[in-house]
């Protein structure tokens, strides 16, 4: 999850058909609900239904105040029952039920993926949704230390399940504060993150432009604290130059609605500009809309399967490319650069390139996120995601929870001065070498 994510649906809809746009936000008030399939990475690198819609008045057989949906819930509604009628203070009825669906989130489902959030942070998410909101800009995950595949297990932050950095976004407060990808964040405001949530922590760490939030970071050995100012974040997409010897350089930060149509705009023009080879930068995105993906890896493959996504039920959807794509003569040389924080999206494009023979991946493996979500509107004007599939490569790999694996790994020595791109420089010279008129797996390593 980011401090800058998005959602939808409401809990009176009916079951969720996922679309082609995998992280638009929909309406369950009053008609039928826009369901939206999101990755993210965080993202994330990013990460709640219970029964707000049951703590209603009503009867039921062993309630007088809650109407059980299930035999299962009529303890919840004695409980709720007994807290109304016994409980020593006043209780709010809003706070009860927001309470209910955590609950449900946190200690049913145990999925970091899937989660509940408040109106106020679900409508910061869908300000996000259009590549604009205010927060650090800087996408949260929370990873299992101990055993990576079991997130299962990390429904609440803890010394092993810790809040991590999947990537700051390019420009953001996040990333001129110094906040880097693989950072853990151990409190937020002086207050420890353990025993609360990734969507707890997002909420804290978004806020009103010009306000500053403090960040205490593990990095290694190092702890230390990050106060960054809050700002209203504009995402640029995608950004792109010509670089010496007729390479076309085309950076990717974000996989949102407007991304693909931007991508392929920006890569016509390097064609246009006389590009005969391209590096496609895929550091520190971590991802968006699925369909985004597939649009954009069709860019550089022309046809067949870029993934396919498994729902419940053996549900199987293939992605298949589609038509219109600029670079897809497999003789052109292409090269991919990815990083830890290249998530979800990121990795459908990447893997789907890489398995395809269309490229070579040069970098560091991506963060490992294979899970699909969608996001509903509840009638308080809050928020669940839910995990409803995961997606797999081309020949069928999770990329959960190793991520891509490049071809070419780069290390970067500690004390690189920061505007030194060993990624880069190690790009152009594999495309400025002897090998650079082949396709992309058979260039010189």
């Amino acid at each position: 999850m980011t401090d800058e994510t998005s959602a939808t649906d409401s809990g009176q809809a009916p079951a969720p058909v996922p679309t082609l746009s995998p992280e638009q936000p929909t309406s369950g008030r009053g008609g039928a609900a826009r369901w939206v399939v999101s990755l993210v990475l965080a993202s994330i690198l990013g990460t709640l239904l219970f029964v707000a819609g049951y703590l209603a008045a009503g009867t039921s057989p062993r309630s007088a105040g809650c109407a059980a949906p299930a035999p299962a819930f009529a303890a919840l509604c004695e409980a709720y029952d007994a807290l109304k009628q016994q409980y020593v203070d006043k209780l709010d009825d809003t706070t009860l039920a927001e309470g209910a669906i955590r609950g449900l989130f946190e200690y049913g489902v145990k999925d970091p993926f899937s989660g509940y959030m408040s109106p106020k942070d679900y409508q910061n998410a869908l300000g996000s949704l259009a590549g604009k909101f205010t927060g650090i800009g800087a996408e949260m995950a929370v990873k299992n230390t101990v055993d990576p595949t079991k997130l299962d297990a990390c429904a609440s932050l803890s010394d092993t399940c810790v809040l991590v950095v999947v990537a700051p976004l390019a420009d953001s407060p996040a990333e001129k504060a110094g906040l880097l990808a693989g950072d853990i964040i151990t409190a937020v405001d002086g207050a420890s993150v353990n025993g609360t949530t990734l969507q707890d922590q997002v909420g804290k760490v978004r806020g009103e432009s010009g306000t500053t939030v403090t960040l205490t970071v593990r990095r290694g050995d190092r702890i230390f604290d990050l106060k960054i100012t809050r700002a209203e974040i504009i995402q640029r997409e995608v950004t792109t130059r010509m670089l010496d010897g007729k390479i076309g350089y085309i950076a990717l930060h974000a996989f949102s609605p407007a991304s693909a149509d931007q991508f392929h705009e920006a890569l016509k023009k390097l064609l246009d500009d006389g590009a005969t080879s391209i590096i496609f930068d895929l550091r520190d995105d971590p991802g968006g809309y699925i369909d985004a993906a597939n649009r954009i890896a069709s860019e550089f493959i022309g046809s067949g399967l870029i993934f396919s996504q498994e729902s419940s039920g053996g549900e199987v959807k293939r992605w298949e490319a589609v038509s219109g794509g600029l670079y897809t003569d497999p003789h052109r040389p292409l090269i991919v650069l990815v990083n830890g924080g290249s998530a979800s999206a990121s990795e459908i494009v990447s893997a789907a390139l890489k398995e395809r023979d269309r490229a070579t991946i040069i970098g560091q493996h991506t963060y490992g996120k294979n899970t699909v979500q969608v996001w509903t509107e509840l009638q308080n004007k809050g928020g669940v995601r839910i995990t409803i599939s995961r997606w797999f490569t081309p020949d069928h790999n999770s990329v959960a929870p190793d991520g891509v694996q490049p071809q070419i790994t780069i290390e970067v020595p500690d004390g690189t001065p920061p505007d030194k791109d060993l990624f880069l420089e190690r790009a152009i010279q594999e495309l400025s070498g002897p090998a650079a008129t082949v396709s992309g797996l058979s260039m010189a390593a």
